[in-house]
């Protein structure tokens, strides 16, 4: 695929962003909602997906833009020797599922990151959160895959292109990211 391909077919899936932007306000609402509580966010994805998970704590942990405080988020992608035992230990479908047992509490977010949504590690760990009475977020592409309808709030982008699908999810954690800074302004230096 040419550059200049890869910019059309961006172009054209940020294009159809407005399509789903009640699901993006709702998943922002839930965040801010869970932020404001002293709650966490859980986050979870495999390979490029992973990565955003990884990358979405690291904005929250660590910082955005201003040097507002910290707040809680855990990826669930971070920890290989945790989640090499978990495999080894229960299968591949638990690795997450055992961190949401051990790491969730009342209150907390789950969200799952997954460009073909049909991973059966946030198939169960979607279950899961769910027997635990968790909200859930999804950020999806292609259609959802059998993820879809397993969040209590879905972000399904709508694409077919496993890249433009995860440039469009980075697209949105930055988005909700600034608005997680409105809500949380670094403290006035007066």
């Amino acid at each position: 695929m040419t550059l200049d391909a890869s910019i059309r077919e961006l172009r054209e899936t940020l294009d159809k962003l407005p399509s789903i932007a009640s699901g993006i306000e709702q998943a922002t609402g839930i965040i801010l909602n869970t932020l404001r509580r002293g709650n966490k966010l859980l986050l979870a994805g495999n390979g490029g997906s992973a990565a955003e998970a990884q990358h979405f704590a690291t904005e929250l942990v660590g910082r955005f833009k201003g040097n507002r405080r910290s707040l809680p988020a855990v990826a669930l992608t971070s920890d290989g020797t945790l989640m090499s035992c978990i495999a080894n230990d229960f299968g591949w479908e638990s690795v997450f599922v055992r961190q949401v047992e051990g790491l969730a509490r009342p209150g907390d977010v789950v969200i799952g990151f997954s460009s073909s949504g049909n991973s059966a590690d946030l198939i169960a760990l979607f279950e899961e959160s769910g027997r635990q009475n968790l909200d859930t977020i999804s950020f999806l592409g292609r259609g959802g895959g059998r993820c879809r309808g397993l969040a209590g709030c879905e972000i399904i982008v709508p694409s077919e292109s496993t890249a433009a699908v995860q440039e469009v999810h980075l697209l949105l954690i930055h988005h909700i990211c600034e608005q997680i800074e409105k809500a949380f302004p670094p403290p006035s230096s007066a």
